[in-house]
């Protein structure tokens, strides 16, 4: 018997075999990038709304935004943003580090300006909530139910509010009585009263440009903010007082003019504000 020759048959499909594996790892190339895609939709859309809230926080876009439209709508909500962006381009956003030690520095400059007043109780300084409150008693600055400061206490006015114009950050002028109802000429309720005195300090501020109109802001909280008690004499006199708060928010920085002043600062020669103020100035009054 003749052995059989065995002759090996050549093929012209071997590339199928190198192309199945190609596409083998093709697909499971996609399987791992959907499975990465899902595993960070969680996380995507926790930056989304960190995001959008951050955004809202800086007023950089409109209380209530859902995303894009069409028509006029899109353009109102354009307009919106623009303006609200300005807004945000004018404020500096400053690291809370910075702002403790900002306000810690004017407290400590505040400090050693008025320390006599300090010692005297008319003013005291202390780190609140919201940032540095200078709080201006009564007894020391106002006669009673009465909203001008008293004459000799315009110095005093102008030294905080030089301190104040060198910082970048709002201050914000809050009238506080106590619970005792008031109802003179001028004056029908402590709504009324609280509100004067703020608008009053802040107005002088303004006309001596210490701070700029930007930067400041007044409301009138009438007896409902006490930091001591009404049932004694003592905390009644606490409680009538108007805060200064410098808060955190930055706006912007007031150029200054050779010297270290303000371009706007009147010569230190020119009198500040010493007109009497109207009985009914408009206030920011916050029923809360």
């Amino acid at each position: 018997m003749n052995p059989r020759v065995h002759r090996s048959r050549v093929t012209h499909d071997r590339w199928l075999v190198s192309y199945a594996d190609f596409i083998t790892l093709l697909f499971a190339f996609f399987v791992v990038l959907y499975a990465f895609a899902k595993a960070d939709q969680k996380k995507q859309a926790q930056v989304s709304v960190a995001i959008d809230s951050a955004f809202h926080a800086l007023s950089a876009l409109p209380v209530g935004f859902v995303g894009p439209a069409s028509g006029s709508e899109a353009a109102s909500r354009h307009d919106q943003s623009e303006m609200n962006l300005d807004q945000t381009a004018r404020e500096e956003i400053v690291s809370p580090a910075k702002v403790a030690i900002d306000l810690d520095q004017i407290r400590r400059v505040l400090e050693q300006t008025l320390s006599t007043q300090i010692a005297e109780h008319a003013v005291s300084i202390r780190m609140g909530r919201e940032g540095l409150v200078i709080s201006l008693r009564e007894a020391g600055f106002f006669n009673s139910g009465s909203a001008n400061p008293r004459p000799e206490t315009l110095l005093t006015l102008r030294k905080i509010g030089e301190s104040l114009s060198r910082t970048p950050y709002e201050v914000r002028v809050e009238g506080h009585t106590d619970n005792v109802p008031i109802h003179n000429l001028e004056f029908d309720s402590n709504w009324e009263l609280s509100s004067a005195r703020a608008t009053g300090i802040a107005r002088f501020f303004l006309d001596i440009h210490a701070v700029p109109p930007e930067r400041l802001s007044a409301a009138g909280y009438a007896e409902f903010h006490p930091i001591s008690s009404n049932g004694t004499a003592e905390g009644r006199a606490e409680n009538r007082r108007v805060d200064l708060v410098v808060s955190g928010n930055a706006i912007g920085v007031q150029e200054q003019a050779p010297g270290g002043t303000s371009e706007n600062q009147p010569p230190a020669s020119q009198p500040g504000w010493q007109g009497s103020m109207p009985p009914n100035p408009t206030a920011a009054v916050n029923p809360h």
